[in-house]
């Protein structure tokens, strides 16, 4: 791979960080959203980059809604659309319908929970997203200058080869 195809690579990668950064602090304020971290790699055709989730939980904070619900720890709820199927959310945002069970937005059911060994549930809270918005910011400005220094790596080698091209054609 020439350093064209290297430059290239790295803005591509660049887009892909900023598009992760931008993501996560379009959904600093969503409860219960789970962000990405944007992991580099290189491989014979160039830089790579891997979405991987943020494994720590969102603080937890008082909605004062007594149907809301915010997992401590480790663990889902388990939730059945209309289909049959099971779902599983830490988005602890339920409205009781008249039938008495618990449903969030999408009208799924609340059948229960998942909890590892320690965990619990308190109601009256949800989840705040795990992402934080001055490092998302941070992010994607460190994604543009990436993209930026790779730019310029593109229109010198560029002008290297014009150059190049140049002098061989005096040279004729």
């Amino acid at each position: 791979m020439d350093g064209i195809g290297w430059a290239a690579s790295a803005m591509v990668a660049a887009r892909t960080r900023l598009e992760i950064a931008a993501n996560n602090l379009a959904n600093v304020s969503s409860d219960g959203f789970r962000g990405s971290l944007a992991r580099g790699f290189l491989t014979a055709g160039g830089v790579g980059i891997a979405r991987v989730p943020i494994a720590e939980h969102g603080a937890l904070r008082r909605t004062g809604r007594a149907d809301d619900r915010g997992i401590v720890g480790e663990g889902t709820f388990l939730m059945r659309d209309s289909r049959g199927r099971t779902i599983e959310t830490r988005l602890g945002v339920f409205t009781r319908s008249s039938d008495g069970k618990l449903r969030d937005d999408a009208g799924r059911v609340l059948v229960g929970t998942r909890l590892a060994h320690g965990s619990s549930v308190r109601e009256g809270y949800l989840e705040s997203a795990n992402v934080d918005a001055v490092g998302q910011m941070i992010a994607i400005l460190s994604a543009q200058r990436s993209f930026e220094s790779a730019e310029k790596a593109v229109a010198a080698i560029d002008g290297t080869r014009q150059k190049a091209a140049s002098d061989v054609a005096k040279v004729s």
